[in-house]
């Protein structure tokens, strides 16, 4: 188990509330240990952020090294109408 330090921090009023709120109910032995289960989520949370990032930038990686050609913006706008005219058909087909 690591060596425990003390710390001293200061809380608004309605968090030393709640936290004082969840010992008294049981669900933690002490305010020590709710605060450092918060820090814990807090931990998590970070790692996880890093790891969605680390994901993103892979992607975007991926993307930038893709060696297949970028489409122009026209070229876009007609694949897009492409598409939405044979939804539409097909839609409209389904209603006869």
């Amino acid at each position: 188990m690591a060596v425990a330090e003390k710390l001293s921090v200061e809380l608004p009023a309605d968090m030393v509330r709640t936290l004082r709120e969840t010992v008294e109910s049981g669900e933690f032995g002490s305010e020590s240990e709710a605060l450092q289960e918060a820090v814990r989520a807090w931990q998590r949370e970070r790692e996880d952020d890093e790891r969605q990032l680390d994901a993103i930038r892979a992607r975007i990686r991926r993307s930038l090294e893709d060696p297949r050609p970028s489409l122009t913006e026209a070229e876009v706008r007609a694949r897009l109408n492409e598409s939405m005219a044979q939804r539409e058909k097909a839609a409209a087909d389904e209603t006869r």
